[in-house]
This record gives structure tokens, C-alpha cells and sequence, in this order.
């Protein structure tokens, strides 16, 4: 395996921010006053340990102006609850949404973190009463806390699925509903050892049919985790990064899912 090691905060991602935003967003910034393509999602769009994401392979082989606007761990509740977010997909002639995952966003068992979506917050009184024997303060972040659910009783767990499988459905919907301009969703589906299994978490074909009247396309990429493919060759991983680096999806990844939107960007 061939990867480059670096400081603490490894790559330098020109962080930006636009407008009155409270998102910080991979760089460079771009000048949005021409015509532009809005890549939107979680960790793979941001492209986290790689210095080339797919947002800019796409703007590489087609010539259209990319601008990255993902967010390591976001759900969609961070482009829901962001001022910014509407001016910036009304001003883009195409909008490209990473399926995003079913856990990291509120719903009536628990809120999380309004921009950093993977941070648990609080259970609610609901979830509490389903799950008397869990001290939910124990928990920092939502797959963890999920994860512990599920391994203590699959029948109580179900329950919480479709609570959160239901809560995508309306979120997505009603997000997708907001945009003014043309959207393609991007399902990018990465194999996991999750017992909650394959991420994006606890989405299924079904829900993503649900939603897809609402888009002009659906993309679906099936790629692997860069510790079980090799694929480290071109990542730069910082000292605090090393821990998840074999999580992340690697170059050869984003060259794959860059390859299947071309087309329908250029």
C-alpha cells in the first residue's frame, strides 16, 4: 500500500465559505457569476485524504465550472438548515446530490448537530422509553449509538429504521422540492463491515425510487473502501486521519465516479 503521510492537518482543502453560509466547504473558491455545476454530499464529495475529488475530475473532463460544496459526515439536514444553500443551487445550472445516509439528520427519537450531522445530540423521550436499559449520554456520535442499538435487540431496532427510513423520505422530498434548478441524485453505494451495513446507511433501492420523480437522473456508483481495494496510491493522510483512512473511498474510486457523470455534466 502506497500513501503519503502528513501533519496533523494533512491536506490543505482550501476551506471557504459562501455568502452568509455557516458551512465551510472544499476550495479553491470559485466564481459563481458564470455558469457552474453544484456538487453537494457527504465525505466522498468532499473528497477527504484526496487531493483530487470527483467534483473537480468532472470539471476536468468536461470544462464546466464544478464548485464542491460537500461536508465530511453531513446529512441532508445541513443544506436544509443553511441560509446560503438556496442561492447557491438557484445560481447553478445543474445541482448533483450525493445520496446522503438515513442517520445523520433529526428525527422524533433524536437530534443531531445542525452542521456536523454525525454528532449525537440528545435521544427523545420516545426512544428513551424503547430503550429504558441505554444511558444515551454515553454516546458522541450517531452510528455508534446506533450500532449499540442494534446489537442489543433487533426487534426494537426495526422500530427505529422505520422511523428514520420514514424521516429521509420527507426530508429528501422536501429538499429536492426547494431546488430551482435541474438535480441529478448520486447514489453512491460504498461496501462496509457496518452491521447497519453498506453506506449510504439504512437507505434502500426503495427509498431512493421514492424520490427520484423529483430529479431528471439517478446515478449509481458501487465502489470500495480504499482499505479493501488498495486503492491508498495519491491519498494524503493526516496524523489524525490515519484511524479512518482505510474507511474512505480512494482515487481510483473518484476516477470511477467521476467517469459516470461526465456525460451527463458536460
Amino acid at each position: 500500500m502506497s500513501f503519503e503521510r502528513s501533519g496533523a492537518t494533512a491536506l490543505d482543502y482550501e476551506i471557504c465559505r459562501y455568502g452568509v453560509s455557516r458551512l465551510h466547504f472544499r476550495g479553491p473558491k470559485r466564481d459563481l457569476d458564470g455558469p457552474y455545476v453544484a456538487f453537494l454530499g457527504g465525505t466522498e464529495t468532499f473528497g477527504r485524504c484526496v487531493p483530487v475529488p470527483f467534483p473537480a475530475l468532472v470539471e476536468q473532463a468536461t470544462g464546466r465550472t464544478c464548485v464542491n460544496l460537500g461536508q465530511s459526515n453531513a446529512g441532508i439536514d445541513a443544506f436544509i438548515g443553511d441560509p446560503e444553500v438556496p442561492r447557491l443551487l438557484a445560481g447553478a445550472r445543474l445541482s448533483v446530490l450525493q445520496v446522503p445516509g438515513a442517520t445523520n439528520m433529526s428525527n422524533r427519537f433524536y437530534r443531531v448537530h445542525p452542521r456536523r450531522n454525525d454528532r449525537f445530540l440528545d435521544a427523545s423521550p420516545i426512544l428513551s422509553s424503547i430503550y429504558p436499559d441505554v444511558d444515551f449520554t454515553e454516546f458522541t456520535f450517531n452510528r455508534h449509538m446506533l450500532q449499540s442499538l442494534k446489537a442489543l435487540s433487533d426487534d426494537r431496532f426495526r422500530v427505529v429504521e422505520d422511523e428514520l427510513r420514514t424521516a429521509w423520505s420527507a426530508r429528501v422530498r422536501l429538499f429536492l422540492r426547494g431546488l430551482s434548478c435541474p438535480s441529478v441524485l448520486l447514489w453512491i453505494r460504498v461496501r462496509t463491515e457496518d452491521p447497519l451495513g453498506a453506506d449510504p446507511l439504512l437507505v434502500t433501492r426503495e427509498m431512493v425510487e421514492d424520490v427520484s420523480d423529483l430529479v431528471c437522473d439517478v446515478v449509481e456508483v458501487k465502489v470500495v473502501p480504499a482499505g479493501a481495494s488498495d486503492d491508498f496510491a495519491g491519498m494524503v493522510v493526516g496524523q489524525t486521519e490515519w484511524p479512518v483512512a482505510g474507511r474512505l473511498i480512494g482515487p481510483s474510486a473518484h476516477a470511477e465516479i467521476a467517469a459516470a457523470l461526465n456525460q451527463l455534466v458536460g
